[in-house]
């Protein structure tokens, strides 16, 4: 009865373990990385979630591995930044009522729209409303004179893109006709109020 007991406990501490294990270490094999922070395939379902993914200090990044699970979690561990509403689908990132360079208070960020007179730069989150329903993010990698690249993930294995950037009459420009970007967020110089 002792050993049965034992047995008991120990497999109660071995689930305990593995748990605090997979929660920490996610089991995925990350696909791509940027600033440290890895990409993780999501399989071929975009919609599919395979549950609820938080950091260490219990900062809820989103469902893995959704696109707003990637940017949540860069801003948190590359930048120090943790956005004051933590949900919402990728849409819900820019608010379009924000006027050009205002803060956004959802996300702590400052907000830029597309066609506006502020350029684009490395780890901006970058916001696509017309893509699904849903929408989609990514960060900003790089900016050249002519496109922007940038990194995102659940769009499979492409988890790299590079889009054609303008500049017309003082105003910068993401995309093409097939795909426009509606405006990017910045970190803000401006301490969070906590």
């Amino acid at each position: 009865m002792k050993w049965c007991i034992a047995l008991f406990i120990f497999s109660l501490i071995l689930g305990g373990i593995f748990f605090l294990i997979t929660r920490l270490f996610p089991l995925a094999e990350s696909i791509d990385s940027y600033k440290g922070v890895a990409v993780y395939p999501n399989g071929k379902n975009y919609i599919q979630s395979h549950g609820r993914h938080y950091s260490f200090t219990g900062y809820y990044y989103g469902q893995k591995w959704q696109c707003v699970e990637f940017i949540k979690r860069f801003f948190y561990l590359a930048k120090n930044h943790s956005m004051p509403n933590v949900w919402g689908h990728a849409t819900d990132f820019f608010d379009p009522q924000i006027p050009h360079g205002e803060i956004n208070p959802d996300r702590g960020m400052i907000q830029y729209q597309n066609g506006g007179n502020v350029a684009p730069e490395p780890d901006d989150l970058i916001v696509f409303q017309n893509l699904t329903h849903y929408g989609h993010v990514a960060i900003i990698t790089e900016v050249t004179e002519n496109t922007v690249s940038m990194i995102q993930q659940n769009v499979g294995k492409t988890t790299r893109v590079t889009l054609p950037l303008s500049l017309k009459e003082g105003t910068y420009w993401i995309g093409d006709e097939n795909l426009q970007a509606t405006g990017w967020l910045r970190v803000s110089l401006v301490p969070q109020a906590n």
